[in-house]
C-alpha cells in the first residue's frame, strides 16, 4: 500500500524536506506519495533572484555560511557543485558607520572579539575606556551553568555597553534583524556560550580556534560566505526538478483535522475545496500559519503563539560605473541602532561576489526593517527609494540617479528567537508528538534561519516522518 505525505510550504525547508523524504523512501524501497503545498504561485519562499540587464539580484538570502556545511553538500548533490563561489578575497573588508563616517573593523575582529593587539588599539572605533572595558574579558569569571540569556546580556557582560552598541548589534543581532536585548544567545550564537565556558574568555577562545584553524590554500582564507554564480533561485530550481511529487501552487491549507483510527488518519482541506487525506503531515510553514491550522489543539497552538515575526525590505540599486566614484573596496557596510538611519546595512553586491553586474556596472542592496524599522520596510516605495539615496548620498557620496530599482518587501516574514526560544521549540515538539503523532514541525521559525539550517531541519523532518509511516504501518 502505497504511503502519502502532505509537506505544507514550499520554502527553502519544505522543499529541502520533499527531496529528503524522498530520496530516503526509494533507497528504503518503500512506496511514498508525497504532495507539496504551497500558497504563493512560486516555490522557493524568500529565496527570490531577479535578473535585470545583465545584473542579477536576490531579494532575500545572497548566500550561505560555509561552516555548515548542508547547504553546500546539497548543491553538490544536486549538480551545482560547479556553480559554488565565495566571496571576492578583495571585498572581504567591512565597514560601519560612526557619526557619519564609514570606519573599518580593525583588522582581526572575529564579530566582536579582536585577536589582533595593535590593529585593535589604533582603531578609532571603539574609545579608550570601551578598549580598557573590552579587555576584562581575560578577567571576568565565565558563567558555568547553561540557562540562556540574551545577545546584549552576555556581550555586555564580557565586552561592555560600546562594544554591543557599536560591534554586537549590528554585526550579531544584526544577522538576525533582532533586537539584542531580547535576542537569544543559545539559539543563535552558542558558539560564544561555549567558548565561555571552555576558556573562560572570548579572547582567549578565539586565539585557541584561530590556531586550530587549517592552512590557507594558496595564501588565501577559505570564504565564510557562498552563493550559486548564476543566483540562489538555481538551488530552488534544481530541487523542483528533482522533486518527482505532487506540487500544488496557489493553494493553502485551511483545515486540519485526525481522524483516530484507520488508515491515512490526517484530513486536510485547501482553500480551492481539494481534500487531501495522509498518513503524516509535515507543516513547513511559517508559525503563524501553523497555530491557525493547529487552532482544534488549542494548548499546541498557544505554545506556537509567542514566536514573533518582523518585517523587512531589500532595495538593490543599479548603477552606471562610469557615474559612480566610490572604490568599493569592500563588501558593504553595518549601521549600529543608535545611529538612526533608515539602513540596517548595505551590501556592495557587485564588489561582493563575481558575476553580479556586467562590467561597467555597480549593483548595492539596502537592508530595511526589523525591530526599530518595520514602518519603513513598509513605507510608500518612492519615499524610501529617496531616502535610501539620501543615506547612500551622504556615507558614500553617493550622487548619481541609478539605472533601475528593485524592491523586495518580507511583511511580517523574519521570526525572531527571544531569550528561551530553544526550550520553546522543545516544548512545541514534545507537545506535538503527544497530541499529534504523525505530525511534524520544521522551517525557519524553529532551530535556524539560515539556509543550511532550514535545508538540516528540513532532512530531520523527512527522516522522523519516514521512521513513523514506517513504524505505523
Amino acid at each position: 500500500m502505497t504511503t502519502h505525505i502532505v509537506i505544507a510550504g514550499g520554502g527553502i525547508a519544505g522543499l529541502s524536506t520533499a527531496y529528503a523524504l524522498q530520496k530516503q523512501a526509494e533507497a528504503a524501497g518503500l512506496p511514498l506519495r508525497l504532495t507539496l503545498v504551497e500558497a504563493d504561485n512560486r516555490l522557493g519562499g524568500k529565496i527570490a533572484t531577479r535578473r535585470r540587464d545583465g545584473f542579477v539580484i536576490e531579494g532575500g538570502p545572497d548566500s550561505f555560511i560555509t561552516q555548515k556545511p548542508e547547504a553546500a553538500a546539497l548543491c553538490r548533490e544536486l549538480g551545482l557543485g560547479d556553480q559554488l563561489i565565495g566571496t571576492n578575497e578583495a571585498a572581504r573588508r567591512v565597514l560601519i558607520v560612526q557619526h557619519r563616517r564609514l570606519l573599518e573593523m580593525p583588522e582581526g575582529l572575529r564579530l566582536v572579539v579582536p585577536t589582533r593587539f595593535w590593529p585593535f588599539v589604533v582603531s578609532p572605533l571603539i574609545s579608550w575606556p570601551g578598549k580598557l572595558r573590552m579587555g576584562l574579558d581575560l578577567f571576568i569569571p565565565p558563567r558555568r551553568d547553561d540557562g540562556d540569556e540574551s545577545l546584549a546580556d552576555f556581550l555586555r557582560r564580557r565586552l561592555g555597553q560600546e562594544a554591543l552598541d557599536k560591534l554586537g548589534e549590528p554585526m550579531m543581532a544584526g544577522i538576525h534583524v533582532a533586537d539584542a536585548e531580547r535576542l537569544s544567545l543559545l539559539a543563535t550564537f552558542p558558539r560564544f556560550r561555549k567558548i565561555e565556558q571552555e576558556h573562560g574568555s572570548l579572547v582567549r577562545g578565539m586565539l585557541a580556534a584561530q590556531r586550530k584553524a587549517p592552512p590557507l590554500k594558496n595564501g588565501k582564507r577559505p570564504s565564510i560566505f557562498m552563493t550559486l554564480r548564476d543566483g540562489l533561485d538555481g538551488l530552488v530550481a534544481a530541487l523542483e526538478r528533482a522533486f518527482h511529487g505532487e506540487v500544488l501552487l496557489g493553494t493553502q491549507l485551511t483545515q486540519l483535522q485526525r481522524r483516530p483510527g484507520g488508515a491515512a488518519p490526517f484530513d486536510l482541506r485547501c482553500d480551492d475545496g481539494r481534500a487531501l487525506l495522509a498518513d503524516a503531515v509535515i507543516l513547513a510553514t511559517p508559525a503563524r500559519d501553523s497555530t491557525r491550522l493547529l487552532a482544534p489543539w488549542p494548548d499546541l497552538a498557544t505554545a506556537l503563539a509567542p514566536i514573533r515575526y518582523l518585517s523587512t525590505a531589500t532595495l538593490s540599486l543599479a548603477f552606471s560605473r562610469a557615474a559612480f566614484e566610490h572604490p568599493l573596496d569592500g563588501s558593504g557596510f553595518v549601521i549600529p541602532r543608535k545611529e538612526r538611519r533608515t539602513m540596517l546595512a548595505c551590501t556592495w553586491t557587485s564588489t561582493k561576489f563575481a558575476g553580479r553586474a556586467p562590467a561597467d556596472g555597480v549593483l548595492l542592496r539596502a537592508f530595511i526593517g526589523g525591530p526599530d524599522g518595520e514602518a519603513a520596510a513598509l513605507a510608500d516605495e518612492a519615499d524610501l527609494v529617496a531616502a535610501i539615496r539620501e543615506e547612500l548620498a551622504e556615507l558614500m557620496g553617493v550622487r548619481a540617479a541609478p539605472l533601475f530599482h528593485e524592491l523586495f518587501r518580507w511583511p511580517h516574514a523574519n521570526p525572531q528567537y527571544d531569550v528561551g526560544h530553544l526550550q520553546r521549540v522543545d516544548r512545541i515538539e514534545q507537545m506535538a508528538a503527544e497530541a499529534l503523532p504523525g505530525l511534524f514541525l520544521t522551517g525557519s521559525a524553529y532551530r535556524g534561519v539560515g539556509i543550511p539550517d532550514c535545508v538540516a531541519q528540513g532532512q530531520r523532518a523527512a527522516e522522523k516522518a519516514l521512521e513513523y509511516v514506517v513504524r505505523d504501518t
